[in-house]
């Protein structure tokens, strides 16, 4: 996938600026496509070019003028087609694998101290992703269309989450049983 097809995704609902396309891209997209906001603004001027996206200058007294951004026609006809389009799954790429793959050629302690600080960060994200079903997605039957279909990413990613945290503590005990021996 292109950082423009998550682009589009993230503006089809609602025109937005740039600063605040960064902000939301954060915190939706942008759990499963990550861009830096000097990526995001690079890409919403080739979208600008293509005709996918249209911008309007918005005056702000004491501040600098906002252009506010929104899918044209075209770039929504145009991610109608992609999202038609089959796609293959995507290959995985995971240092952590890497260094648990060859982790015998270490102390057993390396490779639990690594295993700790991504359990520490999973667990974070399974936190947030559950704080945000609570705030938004309390009665999922009840959401616009819309809503169901941010549902069903949200709910991609709590069992990704969490079916890395049942790995990592299988990993943690075999790896802490083969210390105690």
């Amino acid at each position: 996938m292109a950082l423009a097809h998550a682009i589009l995704a993230a503006l089809v609902d609602a025109p937005c600026s740039g600063y605040d396309l960064a902000k939301r891209f954060d915190g939706s997209v942008g759990f499963f496509w990550s861009a830096s906001h000097q990526q995001i603004y690079r890409e919403l001027a080739k979208l600008e070019e293509q005709g996918w996206i249209s911008s309007e200058s918005i005056l702000q007294a004491g501040r600098p003028d906002k252009r506010l951004y929104s899918v044209t026609d075209l770039g929504e006809q145009h991610l109608k087609e992609w999202i038609a389009q089959p796609c293959e799954p995507t290959p995985i790429k995971d240092d952590l694998l890497v260094k648990i793959f060859a982790g015998h050629i270490v102390p057993n302690q390396i490779i639990l101290a690594e295993l700790e600080n991504h359990q520490k960060a999973h667990q974070k994200k399974l936190s947030t992703y559950h704080n945000l079903e609570q705030h938004y997605f309390q009665n999922p039957q009840e959401l616009p269309e819309s809503g169901k279909f941010q549902y069903l990413t949200l709910l991609n990613g709590i069992s990704y989450e969490t079916h890395w945290l049942a790995w990592c503590n299988q990993v943690m005990e075999l790896l802490n049983q083969t210390i105690e021996k």
